[in-house]
């Protein structure tokens, strides 16, 4: 299944390079030795070791401290693959054989089996197990484990061993939704970007009807830290043009390239002076120079939009190679399933969730930080997102429990705020849910699901903390036609 794909390359990168408190729980039976055996079907996706980006893998066994693995592997593949082993060494023993390594801190030797067959049977004893095609196209994967773990037991295993435990499959799952593009500026040249929310309701609404395209109130993104924000200028008179006020084409401070980007973006208002000849100025160094010689006045509003970049010079967003979805559909591989600038479309990938009364939700999800998770699902690392915690919500997922559409491999999430309400914000900070047993997990539909399991001991509630840091997204809720796109 699809979904395990991610969980396998996340707990990979998981055990390289993220430190998550809330995983430390479910790993202090170090010592332990327990039976694996399953059958599972992998799709691959990008390598995410340094050196390996054009290459394709499917973790089958995920590195995690302090484990060994050792059994029979069986495997079928729809293209030739390598199978590689990985042995966790300290990196002064890195002394020339073959090594993989997604931070170059945490090293694993490999030991490459390189049969480039679609098939075959082996023992195998190790830190991970994986197949690898040095090819960028994905491939699917059949494959049976029959072994054991020795040492501290991976959060993958502690609930689906035998892949025995309850599924949830909810219909529609995955859904494609068309949001409109709009064409802007960056340092002179085209950005194509969408508006998903604005901390003022009136602009909201004048832009959804613009657009024919709902655009979501969201108050408190206008108490977001001013000097953090990335800055969109909107003319408020002058040349006509597709400008959020009718006017020229809006120009943006930064893009997804730079540090300082995110798609939070406070509005300066330029207002042409009276016996000014209006131009279009397609970049901020020009707006600056114009409002210091007294043509431009600008005026910095209270207003903060939620406007992610698509395109922009010198890059977009990752297209999906397989634009099929399904409740098996994985958050690897980009957001994104097609972008069209001529037409000025993009459609995203929405994915269904709960709100924090049990209603169902879908949202999409354009940008991310830290760099692990974010390349993993096929966005622009945003760093400056870890900024904007203050005016985050909360989304639960789901490291354990029961089975299904979740970017974990488990139920899907939970979201702290809805549309409407004064806590909602685009901006996601990721907590993660943990079962204390996860053979008796039930499945929880809202957040008084989650106070509740926590008063009682059931589940244990922690921010997903990578070298300390939240990891947040933008994902911004939104709304779906009743023809479903």
């Amino acid at each position: 299944m699809k979904r395990l794909l991610i969980v396998g390359i996340i707990a990979a990168v998981a055990g390289v390079i993220f430190s998550i408190p809330l995983l430390s729980d479910h790993l202090a039976n170090a010592g332990t030795i327990k039976k694996i055996q399953f059958t599972q079907t992998l799709t691959s996706s990008q390598d995410p070791g340094q050196g390996h980006s054009d290459e394709q893998l499917a973790m089958v066994l995920a590195p995690n401290n302090g484990t060994l693995y050792d059994g029979t592997l069986t495997y079928t593949s729809s293209e030739p693959v390598q199978v590689i082993i990985f042995h966790k060494i300290d990196k002064s023993d890195s002394k020339g054989q073959p090594v993989w390594t997604v931070d170059n801190n945490t090293i694993y030797a490999e030991t490459i089996i390189n049969s480039d067959s679609n098939g075959g049977t082996l023992d195998f004893a190790g830190s991970a197990i994986g197949l690898h095609s040095t090819n960028s196209s994905q491939f699917v994967a059949t494959i049976s484990v029959d072994g054991w773990t020795r040492g501290t037991t991976p959060p993958l295993f502690q609930n689906a061993t035998l892949f025995s435990v309850n599924n949830l499959k909810l219909s529609r799952a995955e859904i494609p939704v068309t949001i409109p593009l709009n064409e802007g500026f960056y340092n002179g040249k085209s950005v194509y970007y969408i508006i998903t929310d604005s901390s003022n309701s009136d602009d909201a609404a004048q832009i959804s009807t613009k657009q024919n395209w709902k655009v979501q109130a969201a108050p408190l993104l206008a108490q977001s830290p001013q000097k953090l924000l990335s800055k969109v200028y909107v003319f408020t008179n002058g040349i006509s043009g597709n400008g959020t006020k009718g006017y020229q084409n809006n120009v943006f401070s930064d893009s997804p390239l730079g540090n300082n980007y995110t798609p939070i973006n406070l509005v300066i208002q330029a207002k042409w002076a009276v016996g000014r000849t209006p131009q279009v100025l397609n970049s901020t160094k020009d707006i600056l120079a114009a409002n210091a010689t007294g043509k431009l006045t600008l005026t910095t509003t209270g207003t903060v939009m939620n406007m992610p970049q698509v395109v922009w010079p010198g890059g977009q967003l990752t297209v999906r190679d397989n634009k099929e979805l399904s409740d098996q559909t994985s958050y690897t591989g980009g957001q994104v399933l097609d972008i069209d600038n001529a037409s000025k479309f993009v459609t995203f990938v929405a994915h269904r969730g709960w709100g924090p009364d049990g209603k169902t939700i879908y949202y999409i999800i354009t940008s991310g930080t830290p760099e692990g998770p974010a390349k993993m699902m096929g966005l622009m690392n945003t760093p400056a997102l870890s900024l904007l915690s203050s005016t985050a919500r909360d989304l639960y997922h789901f490291a354990n429990g029961i089975t299904g559409g979740g970017p974990f491999g488990f139920q899907e999430g939970i979201s702290g705020a809805g549309l409407g309400d004064t806590s909602y914000s685009p901006i996601c900070k990721i907590s993660m849910v943990t079962w204390q047993d996860a053979g008796n997990a039930t499945l929880l539909e809202n957040v008084n699901d989650i106070n509740f399991e926590k008063s009682q001991g059931s589940i244990t509630v922690q921010p997903a903390l990578v070298y300390s840091n939240n990891y947040l997204v933008d994902c911004p809720i939104i709304e779906i036609p009743k023809n479903g796109s």
